[in-house]
């Protein structure tokens, strides 16, 4: 019984570890991935600064907030 436990034991962690070692050749286009995704995240974030100085510029106008130099050319 013990011989039959120690066997089950030794094949389960050796089994653990082949599974763990297959996962890794196969992780060889990590870095292009992340360069494709990180590209697309810039594009979004220089799309959102001008967006947002425009959607600011909106606001104020409609809330009636006037600058002195549209006060002045009155």
């Amino acid at each position: 019984m013990k011989n039959t436990l120690r066997a089950l034991i030794t094949l389960l962690a050796l089994s653990s570890t082949v599974y763990a070692a297959g996962t890794t050749g196969a992780g060889g286009g990590n870095l292009l991935l992340t360069m494709f995704i990180g590209f697309f995240a810039l594009i979004v974030v220089f799309q959102l600064v001008p967006a947002v100085l425009l959607f600011i510029g909106m606001v104020k106008g409609l809330t009636g907030k006037e600058t002195k130099e549209a006060k002045s050319s009155h």
